[in-house]
């Protein structure tokens, strides 16, 4: 269950030099310091029409303050007995490769079975921290690395890292049509303005920066990688939308498959058969929260892609492009 909250309202001369967050718990005392501070750091917040999202700007008076968030009810999530592939865990951290299918987070027509009931199962005590420690999420149908915090101290070293960018999230894509060349989107991202389920780049929404590079090229599709300098609901998903390389199997922004013209019947079917957005996130680099060490993982590209990539380079063998 969701409500939309929009609320406004204008910094007072008694609250002028506050830091934000002590700010709008004094303008709008019926919602918790810690919503609060999480609202603004997902950029849910603006100052006279301009999104903040830190905690400790300084706000004076006259300031506009206007914030369009969605109020989640407080899921109670049971601990359950679901496979996790761990790559890497210490008393600090977990990082996992996320299989496809696996929600993150209990929600709406997702009550059970997902990321978090499996954290509760395999770290009773991670039901501590906010979220069970989940610091960034995946799509359900995306795979790869995730790193989970298992106590509060590193969940706010992590989530601060996250906000400051130093956290070094890469991914693998496969996209429909052939790119020439890698680039950056630099486009905002906010809710669809009639598709509710849906984000969309839209004019005055939340700053978005992809980052890509053309990894291979096929007949008709191209296998990128991507790096995120930030981290919004779909990003990658919408930015490759919006420039016209929607990504493979993708069932909400139209990946739909498009073969090219003599096109086997296997490949054909291949293409048909793969129901996920073609997206992995490969590579994580951080620093660690307690000892400073900065750590990388790599996880491999799953099967269904590894199928999917093949069948795209037998085509090309099969129906050679001189562009190529």
């Amino acid at each position: 269950m969701t409500q939309q909250i929009n609320l406004k309202s204008e910094i007072t001369a008694t609250q002028t030099g506050l830091r934000l967050d002590r700010a709008l718990a004094e303008l709008f005392p019926d919602y918790s310091r810690t919503r609060i501070k999480e609202w603004i750091l997902s950029g849910a917040v603006s100052i006279d029409g301009t999104t903040v999202d830190k905690p400790r700007e300084k706000v004076f008076e006259s300031q506009e303050i206007a914030i369009d968030a969605t109020l989640e009810e407080e899921v109670h999530a049971e601990a359950q007995d679901i496979d996790l592939n761990i790559v890497y865990e210490d008393d600090h951290i977990i990082v996992i490769n996320k299989q496809a299918g696996l929600v993150v987070h209990p929600g709406a027509g997702n009550a059970d079975g997902t990321l978090m009931n499996a954290l509760l199962h395999h770290h009773p005590e991670i039901e501590h921290v906010p979220r069970a420690g989940i610091v960034h999420r995946l799509d359900k149908d995306t795979t790869g690395l995730m790193v989970v915090a298992k106590t509060v101290e590193a969940q706010t070293h992590l989530v601060a890292a996250l906000q400051a960018r130093d956290i070094v999230r890469e991914y693998e894509a496969l996209v429909t049509g052939t790119m020439t060349a890698g680039g950056t989107v630099d486009e905002p991202i906010d809710r669809h303005e009639t598709k509710r389920t849906q984000m969309a780049v839209v004019h005055g929404g939340r700053p978005s920066v992809t980052h890509y590079r053309v990894a291979e090229k096929f007949r008709a599709h191209t296998r990128l990688r991507l790096r995120l300098e930030t981290g919004r609901t779909h990003q990658i998903r919408v930015h490759m939308a919006h420039i016209g390389h929607v990504l493979v199997g993708d069932p909400v922004y139209g990946g739909r498959p498009r073969p090219p013209k003599k096109a086997s019947e296997e490949f054909f079917d291949t293409l048909k058969d793969f129901k996920r957005q073609a997206l992995h996130a490969v590579r994580l680099e951080l620093a660690h929260p307690f000892t400073c060490e900065i750590m990388t993982w790599h996880a491999p590209i799953p099967d269904d892609m590894v199928k999917l990539t093949k069948a795209m380079r037998k085509d090309l063998e099969e129906n050679p492009v001189e562009y190529l």
